[in-house]
């Protein structure tokens, strides 16, 4: 979550296609202009000044906006999760990750042993289900996005993703997983090995960071990974995840 000091973050539905300036990456945000000011200037917010006044790209709020997620505890990812669902409205349904994710594009074990192989098998589990209809654009998408930043993370996971949703190839959102016999080097330079990935397949921005913070809510519980890495085969550890989100979350 940013450090706003008083205020709480809260994002809006939709995003323009021009550079934000100070009032409206504010009314994005939910802040005041001074606090969006302020956090630019201390460095706590990705832009650029021209002319003598700051401007903000789409895609680094974006991202900047998922590193808020990837860093807070659960009580924050509480509280994002809470703004992102209210901005959606009454007609959104409630993001669940079991229903997101088809027991057939769950790979337990997933026959990978490289970040290339990896990938290429995740976007084919999504495209299995006849949600995701180019699974090779996916793959590029989402091989460009881990050079850009890895998302492996240090308990042995990757969330992988494009950028930016990739809307014109997808029938809707959907979620892949693959557990692979071993962990395997995932990470750029950290060292870590990863064994469970998701992919996350978005049609909006919005919809992206309210799969990802739900997800994210998920992986702060320990059992969540302790139950998909004891899991005998795709229908278990999706009955597994079902289980815990209504355990979790009612739902």
């Amino acid at each position: 979550m940013p450090e706003t000091e008083t205020c709480p973050l809260s994002i809006e539905p939709t995003m323009s296609s021009k550079d934000f300036d100070i009032d409206s990456l504010a009314s994005y945000l939910h802040l005041t202009p001074a606090q969006v000011a302020k956090m630019a200037e201390r460095g706590r917010l990705p832009g650029r000044k021209i002319g003598g006044h700051w401007r903000f790209s789409e895609a680094d709020i974006h991202h900047w906006l998922e590193e808020r997620i990837g860093v807070s505890d659960d009580e924050g990812l509480e509280q994002v999760e809470s703004v992102l669902d209210r901005r959606a409205g009454e007609s959104r349904e409630l993001v669940c990750i079991a229903e997101l994710l088809p027991v057939e594009a769950v790979a337990v074990p997933l026959a990978a042993r490289t970040n290339h192989s990896v990938i290429d098998k995740m976007t084919q589990l999504a495209a299995d289900t006849g949600r995701l209809w180019d699974p090779e654009k996916m793959a590029a998408a989402v091989r460009e996005r881990e050079k850009l930043h890895p998302t492996a993370l240090d308990i042995g996971v990757a969330l992988l993703h494009p950028r930016r949703p990739l809307p014109g190839i997808l029938a809707e959102p959907v979620l892949a997983l693959g557990r692979t016999h071993q962990g395997i080097p995932f990470g750029g330079d950290r060292g870590n090995l990863t064994d469970v990935f998701f992919l996350i397949c978005s049609t909006d921005d919005q919809v992206h960071l309210r799969t990802l913070a739900r997800l994210s809510r998920l992986l702060s519980n320990s059992r969540f990974l302790q139950g998909i890495r004891a899991a005998d085969d795709a229908v278990a550890a999706h009955a597994w995840i079902a289980q815990l989100e209504e355990e979790l979350f009612g739902e």
